[in-house]
């Protein structure tokens, strides 16, 4: 059997520089309070799951909660899912949650980041009721009704721009239905844009599934975009600038 010295400079074997894409940098988005004020969220630089955007969900879900919380928000135990730079949970707990905990999925980068922007958000100034947790969804909950003080679930659950994967609308309504509060005054708030248009229907039948699960869904909110997220893409323009809000309820 040949020793490595018998193959000469083992360096023929390696990469040349440059063979590799650098990897993309993180960017930063700010959101604008209805104080004025700004939230800044670091993005991570790609990642497969879409975590490098910040998505007009996102944005829309974040203002609509926030001209609310005196009613949807203040004094809530919230949830949100696939939570992205997690610009909703911020919002949330800067306006009175009672607890707060951002998921998504247990991507060390995009867990790394989620706490980046808790620990960096400057205006937050109680660290101590909102928590990150990796989470699957249809997965066991525990380490989600941890943080909850009985195991009661959650008065609010965020879920925004998440219907696009299609193949996962049965674990997330069943994630739904395993940490939403049986109460009759609890909510989850289902935010997207069909940036794909001609899947409208896919993406709707996320609804249709939670009705057969035992949800009351209603919409609740539709907002017009002044301009579509991606200029490049194909596809109805109107429709990919438009923000449909839904609830579901028990």
């Amino acid at each position: 059997m040949a020793s490595d010295s018998d193959y000469g400079n083992l360096a023929l074997f390696q990469e040349p520089d440059g063979y590799y894409a650098p990897e993309k940098e993180a960017t930063f988005a700010s959101h604008q309070l209805l104080s004025g004020k700004e939230v800044r969220v670091k993005l991570v630089g790609h990642n497969p799951l879409w975590g490098h955007f910040l998505w007009n969900a996102g944005r829309t879900i974040s203002t609509y909660l926030e001209e609310r919380a005196a009613e949807l928000v203040k004094d809530k135990m919230i949830l949100e899912l696939g939570a992205g730079s997690g610009l909703p949970s911020l919002v949330c707990s800067l306006s009175g949650a009672a607890s707060v905990v951002v998921t998504d999925y247990p991507d060390p980068g995009l867990i790394e980041n989620l706490r980046y922007n808790i620990d960096h958000c400057s205006l937050l100034k109680n660290l101590s009721n909102i928590s990150v947790e990796g989470y699957l969804w249809g997965a066991s909950t525990e380490n989600l009704t941890k943080h909850l003080p009985a195991c009661s679930g959650f008065d609010v659950l965020i879920l925004a721009d998440l219907l696009f994967n299609h193949s996962e609308h049965g674990k997330l309504i069943q994630t739904v239905q395993m940490t939403l509060r049986k109460s009759p005054t609890s909510r989850a708030y289902v935010f997207f844009t069909p940036y794909r248009p001609w899947l409208l229907q896919k993406d709707l039948a996320f609804f249709d599934q939670a009705r057969e699960s035992g949800f009351n869904v209603n919409k609740i909110f539709e907002k017009v975009m002044d301009k579509v997220m991606f200029e490049e893409d194909p596809g109805d323009e109107l429709l990919r600038r438009t923000v449909y809000g839904y609830e579901l309820s028990w």
